[in-house]
């Protein structure tokens, strides 16, 4: 027979034994205090820490992280040097951003909120608790928040190259720029970080405040948001009041406050436009027509030629020519004045890939610069040998010397080859001239086609930029803008689900 019947026998008894001994349910007595008043629960009299904590094990049970911790306001004060100047290390729309060192030596980024929508501790908390289920490489880890009275502080990783803003503009000279590559591999990342905040959350969360000054590097110059979802902490977003004229907030958001994931599209475009050229997205120390970069950019972006004038100086033509093609192209999409035809970031992924990763092509400085064309001449123009010797014959003429010269080669037989020299060598100019025009028409007309033919044997397979740029158009006139808790999807899975 089985043991079991008898476990069970001893275990009753045993449970028989221990509620004889419990005693009896009686009313329960309340502590008072001196004054005769009951005592307050502990809970009641708890810090505002144990509060945030106890919004902390409410969410984790919908799905928060449970390593997330609380901090209260004097513990972040400690460890940023009560936030004094020395500690501030960025600043961004949300507020400023100290460096910090909690008392088990770790070093951390706190970032004190200016504004929070008017959250009160237990919205705040849950909102935060609820960024702690997005997980992805290109995202900056949230280490803990603090919700302490009317203080609204996030803690997260500590990253030692600080911004992307940090690592384009005004180097030091003995900092090196960025390269080439490392500078493709960081649009990627960010635009896989805006992909997964796109996709992942239901509903989507849209990033609006995308700048240089936002993404982080780490020690290998891995890209990381750090802003992620704080839109909605600040209270919303769609409030054309919010957008400053910064350069980087799409038009319809900066006109009419509207806002939608392709908003994100077109900021990420202008911080691809930053990476490729080492300009600020709004210089008020440049020129005029320079000081915004996108309306700088745009005449470039309708002639191939130009493009090399938009690479950073800095990197001093280290780079391939067809990456420089196919990254411009992607760029100019991400621009668009419409939303409707900007790509989406799978798109936008499926581009870069093919940049982000070192090929042997030949790099801009190897390939020698094309000789400017001769100047053209027209009619009544010649060489300055041609114009002296003209004036050499008029003043001749006038001296009667001209006239002199061919009575005497008439005389010496010679008048014929003289006078065909003399009368009729303009006329052949003239027509030497018209032949070399028609040539140069010929020749443009012809170079079209060429250009098309050296794109089409320089494509070994990759996505061409015109090619990919026809592609992304063509989907993105049929995406419907849809922001109804989904995000939307691009054209070739529509195209599959019709099937």
């Amino acid at each position: 027979m089985s043991c079991f019947p008898c476990f069970q026998n001893n275990q009753n008894v045993a449970d028989k034994e221990q509620r004889e001994q419990l005693p009896v349910a009686q009313p329960r007595e309340l502590d008072t205090a001196d004054d005769g008043a009951p005592k307050q629960e502990a809970s009641a009299a708890a810090p505002p820490g144990d509060a945030a904590a106890d919004n902390k094990a409410e969410a984790t049970e919908g799905g928060g992280d449970s390593n997330l911790r609380t901090f209260n306001f004097r513990e972040l004060a400690t460890a940023t040097k009560h936030f004094k100047q020395e500690s501030l290390i960025g600043e961004s729309g949300f507020g400023k951003v100290f460096k910090g060192t909690l008392p088990d030596g770790q070093v951390v980024a706190v970032k004190r909120l200016d504004r929070t929508g008017g959250h009160d501790s237990k919205q705040f908390s849950m909102e935060v608790l609820k960024l702690t289920q997005l997980h992805h490489p290109n995202l900056l880890n949230l280490v803990g928040y603090c919700a302490d009275g009317e203080q609204r502080l996030l803690v997260y990783e500590y990253t030692p190259n600080h911004s992307l803003q940090d690592n384009l503009f005004d180097l030091p000279e003995d900092k090196e720029p960025l390269a080439w590559l490392t500078r493709m591999k960081i649009a990627s990342g960010v635009a896989q970080g805006l992909e997964y905040l796109h996709e992942k959350p239901k509903p989507p969360i849209i990033y609006r405040d995308l700048k240089s000054s936002s993404i982080l590097l780490d020690e290998n110059l891995s890209p990381k948001l750090s802003d992620y979802g704080l839109a909605k902490l600040e209270g919303g977003g769609n409030n054309s009041l919010l957008a400053p004229k910064t350069g980087y907030y799409a038009p319809e958001y900066e006109q009419t406050g509207e806002l939608t994931l392709k908003s994100d599209v077109y900021s990420f475009g202008v911080v691809m436009l930053e990476l490729l050229s080492g300009r600020r997205a709004m210089d008020p120390e440049k020129p005029t027509e320079e000081q915004s970069l996108v309306e700088w950019a745009q005449p470039i972006f309708r002639d191939p030629k130009r493009f090399p004038e938009i690479v950073d100086p800095q990197l001093k033509k280290a780079y391939p020519m067809r990456s420089l093609n196919q990254a411009v192209g992607v760029t100019a999409m991400c621009l668009q004045e419409e939303s409707s035809v900007r790509p989406l970031f799978d798109d936008v992924i499926a581009a870069l890939s093919f940049l982000a990763v070192e090929t042997n092509e030949p790099l801009a400085s190897s390939i020698p610069d094309p000789e400017p064309p001769p100047a053209k001449k027209t009619r009544g123009e010649s060489s300055s040998d041609d114009s002296d010797g003209e004036s050499d014959r008029d003043r001749d003429r006038g001296s009667g010397r001209y006239d002199d010269e061919r009575s005497d080669a008439e005389e010496d037989g010679n008048g014929s080859d003289y006078s065909e020299y003399t009368d009729d060598d303009e006329g052949e100019e003239y027509e030497e001239e018209e032949e070399y025009e028609e040539e140069e028409e010929e020749e443009e007309q012809e170079e079209p086609s060429r250009n098309k033919d050296d794109a089409d044997d320089s494509s070994d397979g990759d996505s061409d930029k015109l090619s990919f740029c026809y592609s992304v158009h063509m989907r993105s006139n049929s995406i419907s803008e849809s922001h109804d808790g989904e995000s939307p999807k691009s054209n070739l899975r529509l195209e599959n689900s019709l099937k």
